[in-house]
């Protein structure tokens, strides 16, 4: 595998900080672009160069001068499915003006390959075969599944008119160690924040909606293969392995040792009841597969959090 210079927007956030020490540790030079609005500078490799900014702005266009990218791998965007639906308008400028700018840069400074983290739990909706392949067509159910879906048809546009090489990676619930427990989006970090801080989570869906949930090293690992592998590909990540949401409370509960119960509510607006999607594609093309259990990267994610909080509270007394 050449060394290259890769430049990875949202580098600065849960999956990819993860994607970034993957990177370095293989030996390639990183530039990280990102604008704090939910990533964490104390997540960013001290190996890779720090670049504060956003995608939409004209000014990233410095990063291409300095840095000469050979490839963009594509993590930044509003992942929030509840603020989609209540402002569809902040989440399609930030997801597709924010990757158009992207793609436009990477055409004109003749980068060799675009690999994008698009989404396969918003994206296919309630698909009528489960697990969701990568032929299932895509009907997206809330404004974010809609805005990734739009910025694929970009990416595989711009190959055309300008033969631009690209990977699309259709992520599952991607869980493990630096996701946020206080955000919205991380169902898995969200249940052991709440757990270990003795709160009762709710399960939306009355704790039978159900998803597939890959470990974020195993996220990184496809992104690391994608270099090299899957020119031209749209390809799921999947386990192929469906979990409801109550079977991920007990997991966490234990884990926690939490010994209350859950709120049960009806699924809220945008949210499908379930999906889970394949990975048989990307073993074929990329030779991927999830390595971590679900138990074990569980564990991982709890003693991060509880390693966290004991660290807050360890502040707070100094």
């Amino acid at each position: 595998m050449s060394k290259r210079v890769v430049l990875v927007t949202g580098g600065a956030g849960f999956i990819g900080s993860h994607v970034v020490d993957a990177f370095i540790e293989k030996g390639h030079t990183v530039i990280v672009l990102d604008d704090l609005s939910s990533g964490n500078f104390d997540f960013v490799n001290k190996e890779a160069v720090f670049v504060e900014g956003d995608i939409r702005s004209p000014q990233i266009a410095e990063i291409f001068e300095q840095y000469s990218p050979d490839v963009i791998c594509h993590h930044a965007s509003q992942i929030d499915v509840r603020k989609s639906v209540d402002d569809p308008a902040y989440d399609a400028d930030v997801n597709i003006r924010g990757s158009l700018n992207l793609l436009e840069l990477a055409v004109a400074h003749k980068v060799k390959k675009f690999i994008f983290a698009s989404t396969g739990g918003a994206i296919y909706g309630t698909p009528a075969q489960l697990p969701a392949d990568e032929q299932c067509i895509p009907r997206p159910e809330c404004p974010y599944g809609t805005s990734k879906f739009c910025v694929e048809q970009y990416i595989m546009l711009f190959s055309r008119m300008y033969n631009l090489s690209y990977t699309i990676l259709r992520y599952p619930n991607v869980f493990g160690p630096r996701q946020s427990p206080e955000g919205e989006a991380g169902v898995c970090s969200i249940f052991a924040g709440l757990m270990l801080d003795g709160n009762t989570p709710v399960l939306y869906g009355k704790g039978k909606a159900f998803r597939d949930y890959v470990y974020v090293g195993d996220i990184a690992a496809a992104n690391l293969l994608a270099l090299d592998k899957g020119a031209g590909e749209t390809i799921n990540l999947g386990s192929e392995k469906a979990i409801t949401v109550k079977e991920l409370f007990t997991h966490i509960a234990h884990l926690t040792e939490y010994k209350g119960k859950a709120t049960l509510k009806p699924l809220r607006r945008g949210e499908v009841e379930g999906i889970y999607i394949t990975g048989s594609k990307a073993a074929q093309v990329l030779g991927w597969k999830p390595e971590v259990s679900l138990s074990d990267g569980l564990k991982k994610t709890v003693d991060f959090i509880r390693a966290q909080r004991e660290k807050e509270k360890a502040g707070d007394t100094e």
